[in-house]
Formats: structure tokens, sequence, C-alpha cells
């Protein structure tokens, strides 16, 4: 089965919504006008507000020990090192707060990050997470 990208996924059910129709069902759901989610029940469905408050939670914490985000110096930490031991602390414990300080960590990387081929490209690679049977 091919998976969809989300530009595809996006452009389906718009021509469903216009009448123009496209056959292909994705792996979720049947893209009939019917049970293709809006985008607002996507946005609801694509995300979790605990885990996105225990970020924020953290992160203003963080600030009183190393200072908030956007006043950081680009590469003040080594913050790859870090996001590899937090996720083996996850693997190892179990305990959800190391998947939240790795959201956190990459985030960082993400704004002050200092990787030598820092950028960023809308690909799709064909390396998805696979499902369990």
């Amino acid at each position: 089965m091919v998976m969809q990208t989300v530009t595809e996924h996006l452009r389906e059910g718009l021509y469903r919504k216009a009448g123009l129709g496209m056959d292909n069902a994705g792996p979720a759901f049947s893209m009939t006008s019917a049970t293709v989610p809006s985008l607002k029940e996507l946005k609801e469905l694509c995300w979790s507000g605990e885990f996105e408050q225990l970020m924020r939670n953290r992160l203003i914490m963080g600030a009183f020990r190393y200072g908030p985000l956007k006043r950081q110096k680009k590469g003040a930490f080594d913050i790859i090192p870090s996001i590899h031991a937090r996720l083996q602390m996850y693997v190892d414990t179990g305990n959800l707060e190391h998947l939240v300080d790795c959201a956190n960590l990459c985030l960082v990387e993400f704004e002050k990050g200092t990787h030598p081929k820092k950028h960023f490209a809308s690909i799709d690679d064909g390396h998805h997470t696979a499902k369990r049977e």
C-alpha cells in the first residue's frame, strides 16, 4: 500500500468537497464526503493539548535555569546528545517526562542549534513509522 503525503490527502479532500471525486481511500479513513474530517477536526485529532501544556510548563521553568529561549545564545548548549540521552531514559524507564524533555530540546535545536547542515526541506522520503500488526 502506498502512503499518501499530507499534500495529497488535503488535495483529495478538497476535490471531494468540490464534487470532483477521487476514489483512492487513505489508510486511516474512507475518503467519502461524509467521513473526511474537516481541517478543524484534523487539527484536534493530530495534537495533544496535554503534551503541549507539559512542554510549555517545562520551558517556563527552564527559563529560570537557562534564560528564555528567545534570549539564549545560539550554540550555548550541546543539545543533540541530550536528546539522545533523554530518549534512552524514556526507553529504560517509560517516564513520559523524558519525551517532553526531548520535544523541548528538539525545539531548542530548531531555534538555536548550530548543526553545520541545518536547514528545512519539506520532503516525503518514504520513511514512516511501521504499524504493529
